[in-house]
Formats: C-alpha cells, structure tokens, sequence
C-alpha cells in the first residue's frame, strides 16, 4: 500500500531508474488562493500569521527556491524527502 502525499513510497523503485522522488509540502503563501481564502479579512490573515513562527505569510519564491534546490545538481544526494516549507507551523 501506497501512502498518498509523499514520496518515500515511491523512492526505491524510481531510485532504479535514476529518479529522485521529493515532495514539497508549503504552508500559507501569497497566492490567488491564499488572497481569496483570507477574502480581505485583516483579522483571519492577522490570525494565520500569528501561528507562524516565522512571523509572516510565505512568498511564491521562497516556495520556488526549494523547488530549485531539489531540481539542481546540489540536491544530488536528496531523494525520499518531504521538505516542509511552513514558516514553522507544523512545528510550533
């Protein structure tokens, strides 16, 4: 059985084929989605960045340069991960 969501289940067989398999798991980031979940109330944004140690809302890039690293050459060595990129939340 396959767990859904991540990608250690898939890691030895694609590991054969030469494929790294990761997975990014993002916490609020300044998108449409995340504009039109919060639909301009100061008070619930307010709210959700009040739960991210990091102190505020993630932006697409931050997202993007983990997407980078493990599309690079660097992330070489990298394959089974998830890599939360929350600001913290799942931590606090």
């Amino acid at each position: 059985m396959r767990e859904i969501g991540s990608a250690n289940p898939f890691t030895g067989e694609l590991a054969e084929k030469g494929i790294r398999a990761n997975a990014i798991s993002p916490g609020p980031t300044e998108t449409q989605a995340f504009t039109d979940f919060v639909r301009g109330d100061d008070e619930r944004r307010n709210n959700i960045i009040s739960q991210l140690p990091i102190g505020h809302i993630g932006k697409p890039s931050e997202i993007a340069a983990v997407a980078l690293f493990l599309a690079s050459d660097e992330s070489s060595y990298v394959t089974g991960a998830e890599i939360i990129a929350d600001g913290g939340f799942t931590n606090r």
